[in-house]
């Protein structure tokens, strides 16, 4: 708690930044109930706390988008994962998170030259003959330049902005530290998980601020694909590459999102729509390990209806368990199988408390609306967005990881239908999900599976007699301990200690104020102003005792 309160006083310039804009949108009760205008105040640093009626006629979406814009970088991409969050929030919010994006003036290439000769060692011109300093792309974290080798080979540089580490590690303590306040103090918010947002912000950054990882993403993603003549990937160059800076080949093709070029170069777009999906679904399904945000900014189309996939700063990963309930979802629906599919919402939902009568009711609705429908006529991304409604409606959350794929999966849908008005995903669905039911279902992966479960049987079975041993052992020298894992517990320790301090100033108090009276009636010992000396003392430090109660009681009425 000492070390939390030490920080956040260290942030204290930038917690007023933040207090100012979430007041300046509206959310000036937000900030009294999170304590903040109460540690900003007694900082000597005053508040204003008008709000102008043009922003309050905004809608709450709208209002919650324009002020992660002009909290900065760490807060845009706050708003980039919540737009993933499909499971939390309504189509309306998510339509405002995704118009988020952290473009922002570049920075001067003079700034940046330090950078990029710390990492090489060397003057820029040594290293790149051609470079241009104007860069092409800026973002929030990095910008992006055009170059060319000493051999001639286009490449881009992308290089981190400097000195914006100190404002965003301040940005993640404010917000860590903000989230538990919120669980605590905000039931309403509990179901948000905001905890588990800011923890998944967290590692999103640090991902992206380590320029090296994205250059291993990409990498991880050719070698994958090495042998797929329809996919590139950009390839690395290593000897150029550090935490700051990152040089990779430059694909020169159609913008993903320039269809009319597209058309003009005689591309094909069927094609195109096609070789995208599989190359998507494959990543899922069958690698585990898929690029997060295929939208059309991030494709280029090469000469021979190739594709280019680019920026893979943002990558999920699913392990093989959660891809056999994915699969285990999507056949349960084909089969209009109700219970297999609320069993797999049951495992996603993890510990949170259902109501499984009301689960399967809205599962039964959902499958009713698909009742008269082919397979072909499914539209994957509606299908996915109605299974997060009903997660939404029954308080429920999705693990950080599904909710990536189902992003990834619905962008990837809207690029197909947008190179193809027939595209249909559950075309190209349905072969990778054959491909992996006869894989999970082979002789060779039954074995295995068999084999797996009578090892972990053969421990548990071996182990039983010790672990038997050491409880009875345990209870028999008493101590045997029970771990109970209650919410807000923490919270009511303090407040049943703060009320124990309280009481025991009362009864000291109490008791002052009857030794203090027995005093006044002795005849004897020393005085002042003629009333006995101790007596008076006594009734002093009673008085003082009694403002310190009052004072602890209003304020704790206050927080």
């Amino acid at each position: 708690m000492l070390r939390e309160t030490l920080s956040m006083v260290r942030d204290l310039p930038r917690l007023h930044e933040i207090a100012s804009v979430l007041i300046r949108y509206g959310w000036g009760d937000i900030v009294r109930l999170l304590g903040v205008s109460h540690l900003l105040e007694r900082a000597g640093r005053l508040l204003h706390w008008q709000t102008s009626n043009e922003i309050t006629q905004l809608d709450l979406p709208v209002r919650i988008r324009l002020a992660l814009t002009d909290l900065g970088p760490t807060f845009v991409k706050l708003g980039q994962i919540l737009a993933t969050r499909v499971d939390v929030f309504p189509p309306s919010w998510i339509a405002e998170f995704e118009q988020l994006h952290s473009h922002v003036p570049p920075v001067p290439f003079e700034r940046l030259r330090p950078e990029l000769e710390r990492a090489w060692g060397r003057p820029v011109e040594e290293v790149f003959p051609d470079f241009q300093v104007e860069p092409f792309a800026a973002a929030s974290i990095a910008q992006v330049h055009r170059a060319r080798l000493e051999d001639g080979t286009p490449v881009v540089v992308k290089v981190r902005r400097p000195d914006i580490l100190p404002k965003i590690e301040a940005d993640l303590r404010i917000l860590v530290h903000l989230a538990r306040i919120m669980e605590l103090q905000m039931p309403d918010l509990r179901r948000y998980k905001p905890v588990q947002i800011v923890g998944q912000l967290k590692r999103s950054l640090l991902r992206e601020f380590d320029l090296v990882k994205e250059a291993r993403n990409l990498e991880s993603f050719a070698e994958r694909f090495k042998d797929d003549l329809t996919v590139r990937i950009p390839r690395v160059f290593w000897a150029h590459c550090a935490e700051t800076v990152n040089v990779q080949e430059e694909l020169v093709g159609v913008p993903g999102n320039d269809l009319a070029a597209a058309r003009a170069a005689g591309c094909d777009l069927k094609l195109l729509a096609t070789r995208g999906a599989d190359a998507v679904l494959k990543m899922i399904l069958i690698d585990g390990y898929f690029h997060a945000d295929p939208h059309p900014g991030n494709v280029v189309y090469l000469p021979g209806n190739r594709l280019g996939l680019l920026d893979f700063g943002m990558v999920g990963r699913i392990t093989d368990t959660r891809r056999d309930q994915l699969i285990d979802f999507l056949q349960a629906l084909i089969h209009k199988d109700e219970a297999g599919m609320l069993n797999v919402l049951t495992l996603w939902a993890g510990d949170a408390e259902i109501d499984e009568e009301h689960l399967a009711y809205d599962i039964t609705e959902m499958v009713f609306g698909y009742d008269n429908l082919t397979l072909k006529d499914i539209k994957v991304g509606a299908l996915l967005g109605e299974v997060t409604a009903v997660m939404r409606d029954n308080h429920l959350a999705l693990p950080p990881d599904l909710t990536l794929l189902f992003k990834a999966i619905i962008t990837l849908e809207g690029l197909g239908h947008q190179l193809d008005p027939d595209f249909h995903m559950v075309d190209h669905l349905t072969p990778f999900v054959t491909r992996v039911l006869e894989a999970r279902y082979s002789p060779p992966a039954l074995a295995r599976r068999a084999r797996r479960g009578l090892r972990e049987m053969t421990e548990i079975l071996v182990g039983l007699p010790r672990d038997m041993a050491r409880l009875f052992r345990n209870a028999r020298r008493g101590r045997l301990k029970v771990d109970l894992d209650l919410k807000r517990l923490d919270h009511f320790g303090v407040q049943l200690n703060q009320a124990a301090n309280r009481l025991t100033m009362g009864v000291l108090t109490a008791s002052l104020v009857v030794g203090s009276s027995i005093i006044m009636t002795v005849q004897g010992g020393p005085e002042l102003f003629g009333l006995p000396l101790f007596g008076l003392l006594g009734f002093v430090v009673a008085f003082f005792n009694s403002v310190w109660i009052l004072y602890s009681i209003w304020r704790s009425g206050k927080d």
